[in-house]
């Protein structure tokens, strides 16, 4: 693969993080919840880069919990939400990731859980939450910290804000934002997860950010993470995870993106760009194309060594409507021509214009088939083309 611009679904393993993983496999391997010296330095380890994390987002130790993943770590804030809401509402947003929307709707059922929409360029509608906080609070509040589909960035700081001001539990998903944002602000949010390979750590591992005098049980079968989350650490990932997020550097990726962008609405007549009115992350295009469905670009284009996606990596695989789509606005044929693109932080101006290019090249292919087709010429196969 030439060019991966799928990188808000995952990212390859930083060298930071490789070499991290690799000495602490060596060093310490041992499980650090066992008594004897070697697994007592392991615990020691295992707390200093709890506390190193802490450092990095800008909050007490104690509040950091190791998962994962993202979505181990929502399942549990939500399994908590529905256990002490009793019969109170609990509100999510209608762009939420999967893992926050699906296990919302079985853990809390449809008649107690409310969800808030978004403007047609996917910002949290802050005018109906509010209303909803004047008429008939919520118990708990969830609202992701960056959208994974279209990067559009969300009003999490003042959500918290108004919820803290109402003592009400918010949650944030900033599986998309740690690691393209700085991170240091997030400690205001009551909860807060994190998956590692989206920012250069391994895959499998994650953290939660959770109240300090709060009671959370979600991994059960065992005292580790006090309590909170049962299972052995992963030690070498968890160090990893850390060397990864220390690492990283805050590109001005969001320039090149702009002008892939002009470059592609002046060259692709009819694509239409989703959220480029509002802030999204730098990394992020997400769009609908003018015409042939998703899965015939991503091919071609995948067979010219560029990764794409269309849409979440998460529902990519079932067909879905994009719930995300669906609260913007878009109508289920236009979900079948979308594209995301997520590049690395590290790509530049090369990487965008070989990925315009191979748009335009790709276009190209397909009209040329459909005439084919259209005069009766037998399909030629791909690779014969």
């Amino acid at each position: 693969m030439e060019f991966y611009f799928d990188a808000n679904a995952t990212t390859p393993l930083s060298p930071e993080a490789k070499e991290a993983w690799l000495g602490v496999s060596e060093n310490h391997w041992h499980n650090p919840s066992s008594l004897y010296a070697e697994a007592g330095e392991a615990r020691q380890f295992l707390e200093s880069l709890r506390e190193e994390l802490a450092d990095l987002l800008g909050c007490e130790a104690r509040r950091v919990v190791f998962t994962s993943g993202a979505t181990e770590a929502n399942n549990a804030v939500l399994r908590h939400a529905a256990k002490v809401a009793g019969n109170q509402r609990i509100l999510i947003s209608a762009i939420e990731h999967p893992c926050i929307s699906d296990a919302a709707a079985r853990l809390i059922g449809s008649e107690r859980l409310l969800e808030v929409g978004v403007t047609e360029e996917g910002v949290f509608d802050l005018q109906s939450f509010s209303s909803v906080l004047e008429k008939d609070p919520p118990c708990f509040v969830f609202l992701m910290a960056a959208n994974n589909e279209t990067g559009v960035l969300q009003p999490w700081f003042e959500v918290a804000k108004a919820c803290r001001k109402r003592s009400i539990p918010f949650h944030c998903d900033a599986a998309q934002w740690i690691g393209k944002l700085p991170s240091t602000d997030l400690h205001h949010c009551d909860f807060v997860t994190a998956s590692a390979h989206k920012f250069g750590g391994p895959v499998g591992t994650g953290f939660m950010l959770m109240p300090s005098d709060s009671t959370l049980c979600g991994q059960i079968g065992g005292p580790q993470e006090g309590g909170h989350r049962g299972g052995t650490e992963n030690l070498p990932a968890i160090a990893a995870m850390v060397a990864a997020l220390k690492n990283v550097s805050f590109s001005e990726c969001g320039g090149h993106r702009d002008q892939f962008e002009v470059d592609l609405c002046e060259c692709l007549e009819g694509v239409r760009l989703l959220g480029a009115e509002v802030p999204r992350l730098g990394n992020t295009s997400m769009f609908v194309l003018p015409e042939h469905k998703n899965l015939r670009w991503l091919t071609r284009l995948s067979q010219r060594g560029i990764a794409v996606s269309t849409g979440s990596a998460c529902s990519a695989g079932k067909g879905d409507p994009s719930r995300v789509m669906q609260a913007m606005g878009c109508s289920f044929e236009e979900m079948g021509r979308v594209l995301r693109v997520s590049s690395l932080p590290d790509a530049g101006a090369e990487e965008w214009e070989a990925l315009l290019d191979a748009l335009l090249e790709v276009r190209d292919e397909l009209a040329l088939r459909d005439q084919g087709a259209s005069e009766g010429i037998p399909k030629i196969s791909l690779e014969n083309l």
